[in-house]
């Protein structure tokens, strides 16, 4: 280990250099993630258990189920990635700051839907279930087969030593950050304001308001990540490479296509597949331009609602004080129930 601050920030080693300070931006991020802390113990799930008891129609019960399904493994795929593949190929001491904040962000991810589980899904054989969704429902595990495919290629390596090593960790991050949290999640929370523009489900979409966030900032240091790579490494970012991310998007588009065929299964009023498609271009789009590529597929993006998403609650998020909340459901995640 090196205490000398590196030329790159893909050269092997963990660089200890604090002083002078050579990416500013990531201690920046870290403070703000700082600033940005919440806990799962603010969340009022009580309205959100009279909108299941009565007020939701089984297609969107059916679409609930399968999210919360998604829910329960999708963040323990990023922490693993961040622990086993992120941390130890960025050498930087300010931006392994801010993956240990990001890794205390998941962990608290972790435990807001492990509680949105313990009170959403009641039962233990329902809640087992829940859990074995990555091997037990075709369009998760779908999505879980994708995740492998493009992030376990740099397990095994120890050092990035040669350039087609940085490509594979250059994918492995775009494929965690552009796919996985900026792709499958922003679907997710696109599935919870639909809800929420009904009238239902608020509890969620007030946790999923700070998941958002937090999930935004995680997509803005991993892209500027690539960015400063693109700066010391232009020649990385040649055809093959840009070939690959594109198709990449397009295999995740696809399969999230193949979960909104099946949550929307049971016929979502006010919500189709094609919206849906529309919308995950949409995103993906968004996704490339940032790392200075071309739009892959020009569609706009069909929801209002998410339009809006920015301004909901407009008061000052920093501002707020814990006893502007109600707690109304104990925000606990009961380990010692046999699930």
């Amino acid at each position: 280990m090196s205490t000398k601050a590196p030329n790159s920030i893909l050269d092997p080693g963990l660089s200890l250099t604090l002083r002078p300070m050579q990416y500013p931006v990531f201690f920046d991020m870290f403070k703000n993630g700082i600033k940005n802390t919440w806990t799962v113990e603010e969340v009022d799930f009580s309205t959100d258990l009279v909108d299941l008891r009565s007020r939701l129609t089984p297609a969107e019960t059916h679409l609930i189920q399968r999210l919360v399904a998604f829910f329960a493994t999708g963040d323990s795929i990023v922490s693993n990635n961040l622990v086993l593949n992120l941390y130890k190929h960025i050498n930087s001491p300010e931006a392994r700051l801010y993956l240990s904040r990001q890794l205390f962000e998941e962990a608290v991810h972790v435990q807001f839907y492990l509680t949105l589980l313990d009170n959403y899904v009641p039962d233990p054989d329902a809640r087992a279930a829940a859990f074995a969704a990555v091997e037990n429902i075709p369009s998760i595990s779908k999505k879980a087969d994708f995740c492998m495919k493009w992030m376990d290629s740099i397990q095994q390596l120890d050092e990035l030593r040669t350039e087609e090593h940085q490509k594979q960790f250059l994918l492995n991050l775009i494929c965690f950050a552009g796919c996985i949290e900026g792709l499958f999640f922003f679907a997710a929370f696109a599935y919870v304001y639909f809800l929420r523009s009904r009238g239902l489900l608020n509890g969620l979409a007030a946790g999923t308001n700070w998941v958002f966030r937090d999930e935004s900032a995680h997509l803005e240091f991993a892209f500027e990540v690539v960015s400063i790579v693109r700066e010391q490494h232009p020649h990385l970012f040649d055809a093959e490479l840009e070939r690959d991310v594109v198709t990449m998007l397009r295999e995740a588009v696809d399969c999230e296509v193949q979960f909104a065929e099946d949550l929307l299964s049971g016929g979502v009023a006010g919500l189709s597949v094609k919206q849906m498609r529309q919308y995950l271009e949409y995103v993906a789009d968004s996704r490339v331009v940032r790392l200075g590529m071309q739009p892959i597929f020009g569609s706009k993006n069909p929801f209002d609602f998410m339009e809006l998403q920015d301004v909901q609650e407009l008061t000052n998020f920093f501002e707020r004080r814990v006893s502007a909340y109600q707690v109304a459901v104990a925000g606990e995640v009961a380990f010692h129930e046999d699930f």
